[in-house]
């Protein structure tokens, strides 16, 4: 927690001064400097989440040159350095006890300057980036970068910073995807970079972190991304077996701002891919941890679920058909002891290798027919699978495994997920029907009458002219 400002210090929330536009004075009254932070020893961000004004920011030069309305920009270093915010003094240059609130040690009495921040950036300007830049070439940050605070900053350098913040805060102008814009992978990569094989792709070539999204082929590895009500979303990490860890692409995500990368969210994770637009982490709480089943339905482990909202108001989920080109499930899983509280118990155990059997078996059928057999896309509910027939009527299906043991559980189950799914995709097709396809007959003939009763068609192997009577 932060130290209590002491009685004479005054404490506002910051406003919005000049926001880094403004020409350089011509006259050369207004200086533009840069502040180097080190976050092991300053707290910034228990400083960036006060949202005070900071009485004091410790220098060691130029004590003479700094003066009220200078401009500045925030520094970082560390293995994330770079720009974090923008800013400007709001006083000269004094001696005097240090603001010590957000200090790991006191400071004691030094030169400072008052300063307040007018904003702090979503997407951090990576050095790497600025190196990159001819115009940074002589910046002392780069150069000398253990100096003293300030750091002075020629006009050109003051450009050049300039133009990386005006990027990161707005669209970036080496992106040509909007939402709802496909691509084939192989081309997004060729493009943009990244690996076409990972779900989580850091690019090393673009300033981006490109993820996918599939429950088709996620669930299969126990990634189950959920869509919430007010409009944000949740996605799993990677890591296929054993517990989650905060490496690799996971840590790609959960600093992306200090890397100053893009979240772009796809939907799809092969061939044809569709761009759900640019996301970022939840500020109050970027991620939780959950349960899920390992690969091929193993034990359950804890996974990563990064809590994503979308980057501005314009970019939501675009409104798009139900489901994707149908995604072949693999059969061939070594069965793993059922685990009790398992999302769903056909995900586990025997169960799991007879599902997707029934599944895949179903699918040709589908498409056997001449009709289009789909799996759910990033937008859609977590049917097994789904059929158009060339029209506006739409049949959505759920598949359960059957058990003696187990029979009524999985009916129950069964009927529900596909009432819910039902309704989820009435206001996307004119007409949507409800199959429940499981592993064999029932033993008790009511299950068959109940479904009815719901406009629900419980059918098995052997009963597909039932299914497709209405085609």
């Amino acid at each position: 927690m932060a130290k209590a400002a002491p009685a004479s210090q005054s404490v506002v929330s910051a406003v919005i001064y000049s926001p880094l536009h403004h020409a350089i004075d011509p006259g050369g009254l207004m200086a533009t400097w840069l502040l180097n932070c080190n976050p092991k020893t300053f707290n910034l961000d228990e400083y960036r989440d006060a949202g005070e004004v900071l009485t004091s920011w410790t220098i060691a030069r130029h004590k003479d040159e700094v003066a009220a309305g200078d401009e500045f920009v925030l520094w970082v270093s560390g293995p994330n350095a770079g720009i974090a915010a923008y800013g400007h003094f709001t006083g000269s240059a004094e001696y005097g006890q240090v603001d010590d609130r957000y200090w790991t040690t006191d400071p004691g009495q030094k030169h400072f300057v008052p300063l307040e921040v007018d904003r702090w950036l979503d997407l951090r300007i990576p050095k790497a980036q600025l190196i990159g830049d001819a115009r940074m070439a002589e910046a002392t940050i780069l150069r000398q970068p253990f100096a003293g605070n300030p750091h002075r900053l020629t006009t050109a350098q003051w450009q050049a910073i300039r133009e990386a913040i005006d990027v990161a805060e707005n669209s970036d102008p080496r992106w040509h995807l909007n939402p709802g814009d496909t691509i084939r992978r192989t081309d997004l990569h060729a493009r943009y970079g990244g690996s076409s094989q990972n779900g989580i792709s850091p690019s090393g070539t673009s300033d981006n972190v490109l993820i996918f999204t599939a429950a088709s082929s996620g669930h299969q590895h126990g990634y189950f991304d959920t869509w919430n009500e007010d409009g944000t979303f949740h996605y799993t990490g990677e890591g296929q077996t054993g517990d989650q860890r905060m490496i690799r692409g996971n840590k790609a995500i959960l600093e992306h701002r200090e890397t100053g990368k893009r979240l772009r969210l796809f939907d799809g994770a092969r061939g044809t891919v569709r761009y759900l637009g640019e996301w970022t982490l939840d500020p109050e709480q970027a991620y939780t941890w959950a349960e899920a089943p390992e690969t091929g339905g193993g034990p359950l482990r804890q996974v990563i679920r990064f809590h994503l909202v979308p980057v501005r108001a314009t970019i939501t989920t675009p409104e798009v058909g139900v489901g994707q080109s149908y995604v072949v499930v693999d059969e061939s899983v070594a069965p793993a002891p059922a685990a009790p509280s398992a999302p769903d118990p056909d995900l586990v155990g025997r169960n799991l290798s007879t599902h997707r059997r029934l599944q895949n078996s179903l699918a040709q059928e589908v498409l056997n027919r001449g009709l289009t057999a789909l799996s759910p896309g990033a937008t859609d509910p977590d049917f097994d699978l789904a059929w158009h027939d060339g029209q506006d009527r739409l049949t959505v299906c759920e598949v359960k495994s059957l058990t003696r043991a187990n029979e009524a559980r999985q009916l129950r189950a069964g009927l529900g997920q596909v009432l819910d799914y039902r309704d989820q995709l009435s206001d996307r097709a004119a007409d949507v029907t409800a199959v429940l396809w499981v592993e064999r007959e029932p033993t008790e003939i009511r299950w068959v009458n109940l479904c009815r009763q719901v406009g629900v068609t419980l059918a098995w192997p052997g009963r597909e002219d039932l299914v497709f009577s209405r085609v």
